[in-house]
């Protein structure tokens, strides 16, 4: 979606921890969701009940699924979970496949 030149491939994202909750950076597709998802799971959830997507090289619907099982995991935990900066590109995908509410 935002990968630098066309022919880079981008490399696999992942999140990070902050004290401004957790940022992603890289790509994050079919290739590499799963794996993504599972490191994930290493962290605590972010205090600050944020992730910013923002550093978000490449995606494809792969990436929603993923912010979408972090959304439930923190349901599951009974908090919350904001997603800021996410890609126009990404939003749109969203929205055609009904789930833009999902990630509010």
């Amino acid at each position: 979606m935002n990968a630098a030149s066309p022919d880079a491939t981008p490399a696999t994202g992942a999140f990070a921890a902050s004290e401004r909750g957790w940022g992603f950076s890289g790509a994050l597709t079919f290739d590499d969701a799963a794996d993504v998802l599972e490191a994930s799971r290493s962290l605590a959830l972010p205090e600050a009940a944020t992730v910013d997507m923002s550093g978000l090289a490449h995606a494809d619907s792969a990436a929603l699924a993923v912010l979408i099982a972090l959304k439930r995991r923190a349901a599951a935990e009974g908090r919350t979970l904001a997603i800021v900066g996410l890609p126009q590109s990404l939003h749109s995908l969203a929205v055609v496949y009904g789930i833009e509410d999902l990630l509010a």
